[in-house]
């Protein structure tokens, strides 16, 4: 049992690395729209006045993606050319070619070979019960600020925000259970027309205060803008990537992440849809019961449909041996590739969604990974 701090991270949808996740996850919902079979990897750069996107794409749809591209960023809020980054006016540069012939031999599934993994690489999913959404307070918290940061600007609520923003939030842990709400630090990108000491009285009355609710005390430590000014943002700001914000998409740091990021990828890319599974198992081994805290960790080999490891580690808190989770997982959990898509509903066009405010922990009806469905027959074949 262990005493500390531990901290997580969140930015909003006009962070210029979570611009181009969403634009390459509009890319992709569009292909899965017109192709539930689109083979799908797009990546998208930002910058001052300029979007670009490159990949590789097998479908069999067809629609306008510089479109898709501009109706998505303003979407997001930058449809105002005083930002130096608007819809309208920002060049897009778009080059995307098939995918590798040696790639898609090796996961096509045929008469005689079925559906292999997209990739090598190890997946890592987690779950833990300190929160009713089964993940971990830090992260949970931190989405929840960049979120409501988010709901006030687009409501009209703070007329003055503007699309970039970050969250932080530091819990402190007592016998590895949170017990307090240690500090929190908010950025957002603002109008030239407020103060200082507005924009964090109306952060904290407005944002803070309501996301906290019962967590809130007076003893918080709270930073707002801590360098007092934050006009220049987004793409004018800071360059943009899709996938340089993997830590948080998944965990806040909490558990540990194989390094493959989410967005642009359509399922067949298991770093994707893998890590999806893995947080359903993860979340069914705790709902049930089996362990306070889970992680599971799945690796393959490219073109393989079966995994070559399958790990389940509970941190000293299972209520029966992992051996025994590991046992159930493999009977109730089928981890190859084209079953992970089948169980999990995954070739529709649900991506858009998850680009920001966390992939995981959210009560979304096409989330089918947060799903709980196993917990019950999990904990009576464990007899708990």
């Amino acid at each position: 049992m262990k005493n500390y701090l531990f901290t997580s991270e969140s930015v909003t949808e006009g962070h210029p690395d979570k611009v181009c996740d969403k634009v390459s996850d509009a890319i992709l919902d569009e292909f899965l729209r017109g192709d539930p079979d689109s083979r799908v990897a797009v990546e998208t750069m930002t910058t001052t006045d300029f979007v670009g996107i490159a990949g590789e794409v097998t479908s069999k749809a067809s629609f306008d993606i510089e479109q898709v591209i501009r109706k998505t960023i303003a979407e997001i809020g930058y449809d105002d050319p005083d930002l130096k980054f608007d819809s309208d006016s920002c060049e897009v540069m778009i080059k995307l070619d098939t995918q590798s012939p040696d790639i898609s031999q090796g996961v096509t599934a045929n008469e005689s070979k079925e559906q292999g993994a997209g990739d090598q690489g190890l997946m890592f999913g987690y779950a833990t019960n300190e929160t009713q959404e089964l993940m971990p307070l830090p992260i949970l918290l931190a989405h929840k600020l960049t979120k409501k940061l988010t709901d006030v600007r687009k409501n009209g609520e703070l007329q003055w925000v503007r699309p970039d923003g970050k969250s932080q939030v530091s819990i402190r842990y007592e016998d590895d259970k949170p017990k307090q709400l240690e500090a929190i630090v908010i950025s957002t990108q603002h109008s030239p027309d407020v103060t200082h000491d507005e924009i964090t009285k109306q952060i904290t009355e407005h944002v803070i205060k309501p996301v906290c609710g019962d967590l809130w005390n007076e003893n918080i430590k709270i930073h707002v803008n801590p360098t007092g000014k934050f006009e220049i943002g987004g793409p004018h700001g800071d360059a943009g990537l899709t996938g340089r914000k993997i830590i948080v998409d998944s965990y806040g740091g909490m558990g540990r992440h194989g390094g493959g990021a989410f967005s642009g990828k359509d399922p067949s890319k298991v770093d994707r849809s893998a890590c999806y599974m893995c947080r359903y198992v993860a979340k069914n081994i705790v709902a049930a019961g089996l362990a306070d805290r889970c992680e599971v960790q799945v690796a393959y080999a490219i073109g393989v449909a079966e995994p070559v490891s399958l790990m389940v580690s509970t941190f000293g808190t299972n209520k029966i041996s992992e051996n025994e989770i590991e046992n159930l997982v493999n009977k109730h959990f089928d981890m190859r590739p084209a079953e992970i898509v089948k169980q999990l509903d995954l070739k529709k066009p649900i991506y858009k969604k998850t680009a920001a405010y966390g992939h995981f922990g959210r009560n979304e009806p096409e989330f089918r990974w947060e799903n709980t469905d196993k917990s019950h027959q999990l904990r009576e074949e464990a007899g708990i």
